[in-house]
């Protein structure tokens, strides 16, 4: 069962996953998650991991009835997002779906990239600074951005993010580093530089991002508008890092754009669906 998901797996060239990036969000983003409340402290929003990748690893891993009752009860969203939408398993209302769920992760393979994920990803005290961080940069020119909830979760090689209403999830086995045996089997090399921790806090803002501001009437948009929206949430992307992590002539342009127009915020940059400015800039 496991290795029937990569046979199906086709290799996209880098502007065909721009594309899919941002058709994927649009599928996600009409998720209705559990958004847990934030407690502020001095005008700041405390954003930390929540590890309910824990709990998913305690009941593949020991069939704990316990923890699978606590999976359900603390996080019924995410399990149902797992279950239905991630592993495609069927229905969490299904009665045998509990089996099914332990069943497929029976692959000797998927029991190491469990056991793995939860060795390397024992502590993700890195990942709750640099989200602060990167928020924190966001907030100073977005105001208005909701503050997401953000959890860990253990699949298949599926989605890397799972985006849903104001939450991000992390598929952790998709971070286990470039030169993870298992990621060679089935990936290219360039695919094998995305897979890292050093990846988990620009993915989570791109993918978020992206839901927060999909491109209007994407099916009607040229290849070359949608490259440039891709472009432009990277952009901002960077300047949540703080850093030039993402590189493309799409960002470039964006760049040399906004060096230009410096009257127009960051705000206005992403709520801005007229890219016509920009396409002429690339010629």
């Amino acid at each position: 069962m496991f290795f029937s998901i990569f046979a199906k797996q086709i290799m996209f060239s880098v502007r065909k996953v721009f594309c899919l990036l941002t058709m994927v969000m649009m599928v996600f983003v009409s998720c209705d998650m559990k958004l847990k409340p934030f407690e502020d402290g001095e005008g700041e929003h405390e954003i930390e991991v929540c590890r309910y990748d824990r709990l998913e690893s305690q009941y593949l891993t020991t069939g704990d009835f316990s923890a699978l009752q606590q999976m359900n009860m603390d996080y019924p969203i995410e399990t149902r997002t797992l279950i239905e939408d991630v592993l495609r398993l069927g229905e969490v209302n299904d009665p045998q779906i509990n089996h099914k769920f332990l069943a497929f992760f029976q692959d000797s393979t998927l029991q190491q990239i469990v056991s793995d994920a939860e060795s390397q990803y024992a502590n993700m005290d890195d990942i709750n600074s640099q989200l602060n961080a990167a928020f924190d940069r966001l907030k100073a020119h977005v105001p208005s951005l909701p503050i997401p909830q953000v959890y860990a979760q253990i699949g298949a090689l599926d989605q890397s993010i799972v985006i849903g209403n104001q939450t991000i999830g992390i598929s952790l086995d998709k971070y286990l580093g470039k030169d993870y045996e298992l990621y060679k089997r089935y990936y290219l090399p360039s695919q094998l530089e995305t897979m890292t921790r050093e990846h988990i806090v620009p993915d989570c803002l791109s993918f978020y991002l992206l839901s927060l501001y999909p491109m209007h009437d994407f099916e009607s948009r040229t290849q070359l508008e949608r490259d440039l929206h891709m472009g432009k949430i990277m952009w901002v992307c960077n300047i949540a890092l703080g850093r030039n992590f993402f590189k493309s002539r799409y960002i470039s342009v964006v760049d040399k754009y906004m060096g230009g127009n410096k009257a127009s915020g960051v705000e206005t940059l992403l709520r801005n669906n007229d890219y016509s400015n920009l396409v002429r800039m690339m010629k």
